[in-house]
């Protein structure tokens, strides 16, 4: 047996090898499924599809969720096509999410809203950024490990945000923030579907404009600008990008700082027009799902919207099924798992390919 790698693959071929693995990942599923706890493979999935879609609500949470996995890795974009591993997403995001809820908790009703939120927004984005800041800078000057560097990080945010829910507890005494301006003369100020019309569609409808706006500079930026040119540069060869020019140091800093400000701004999501409050768990492992995400999609910020989608639709499914025939959560885990696992093996034979030669 023989691997090498590919030249190169069309697009079609490449979807359909993605399309074969996730239908094999089915029948294995469906194998498994049976094996252990003897239900009909079909109705599980028509389970997993009702989990996602089944009600209005249900399908415009899906969306929302989608958006916000999406926004985490429309961030990492940047820094991983730049070959800098920030795994530091989830701490970036909480930094994020402890600016907007700063705001929303001390200003509500005193200043007016739009103001508000461009001030939500604003240090939002600069706390991710600053986040971002600190393990670049570390990088372009001591040349420190960035995926060590970043996921220590998280354990940092972690800790902020148990301290500031320790000082934001309401009520006293509960170890948690609860929802933000959930009733008075601040109800729902801060709450980013309120910021023009009432009601929770519109709320996630926000979100979904947002995030594909920001998907459609992602792209441009890092498609057609002169930045983006050098974080491929850089990417492909620091030996090259400095033979030509480029200031590899200045590029780590300025790429991290825009890769922290994304997931920043993906915080203040969260808080503003997800949970409507900050705990440790505001991230909740989006930010490690999404490194699978921007890995899957080769950094382009519209087949992330897909993957993303995709992951989405295999957690809120395997909430459903288990939910539906009482099984175990860790039952839908591992068909979760199975699926993800296809999907991650197929990306193997898109980028290898495999001969077997027989001896004489």
């Amino acid at each position: 047996m023989h691997i090498s790698k590919r030249n190169g693959i069309s697009r079609g071929s490449a979807w359909a090898i993605r399309a074969i693995a996730i239908a094999l990942a089915l029948v294995v599923s469906a194998i498994v499924i049976y094996a252990i706890v003897k239900l009909n493979p079909v109705k599980v999935y028509v389970s997993m599809f009702s989990g996602a879609f089944g009600t209005n609500k249900r399908m415009w949470v899906t969306i929302r969720d989608c958006m916000i996995l999406t926004c985490i890795a429309i961030g990492l974009a940047p820094a991983f096509k730049m070959r800098f591993w920030n795994i530091g997403a989830e701490g970036q995001m909480l930094v994020g999410g402890i600016a907007a809820a700063f705001w929303m908790i001390n200003f509500a009703g005193k200043v007016p809203t739009v103001l508000l939120f461009v001030c939500m927004i604003i240090t939002a984005i600069i706390a991710g950024a600053l986040w971002g800041i600190v393990p670049g800078y570390f990088k372009s000057i001591w040349n420190t490990n960035e995926t060590l560097f970043t996921l220590m990080m998280n354990y940092i945010a972690i800790q902020l945000t148990s301290f500031c829910v320790s000082k934001w507890e309401n009520p006293p005494g509960s170890n948690s923030v609860g929802a933000i301006n959930n009733g008075g003369a601040v109800k729902n100020v801060g709450w980013i579907g309120n910021l023009f019309s009432e009601g929770y569609n519109k709320d996630y409808g926000w979100t979904l404009l947002i995030v594909l706006l920001l998907a459609l500079f992602m792209y441009l930026y890092l498609t057609y600008t002169k930045h983006g040119y050098e974080i491929a540069v850089v990417g492909d060869s620091e030996n090259t990008a400095r033979y030509a020019g480029i200031r590899v140091n200045h590029i780590y800093v300025r790429t991290m700082a825009l890769s922290g400000a994304v997931c920043g701004f993906a915080g203040f999501l969260a808080v503003s027009a997800v949970s409507h409050t900050i705990s440790t768990d505001t991230a909740g492992g989006r930010g490690f799902t999404a490194i699978i995400v921007a890995w899957l999609a080769k950094m382009n910020p519209f087949v992330m919207i897909l993957i993303s989608a995709l992951i989405t639709f295999l957690n809120k499914g395997a909430i459903q099924i288990a939910s539906d025939y009482g099984l175990n959560e860790y039952v839908s885990e591992i068909i979760t798992g199975i699926i993800l696992f296809f999907i991650l093996g197929s990306e193997f034979f898109i980028n290898y390919k495999v001969k077997f030669s027989h001896k004489d």
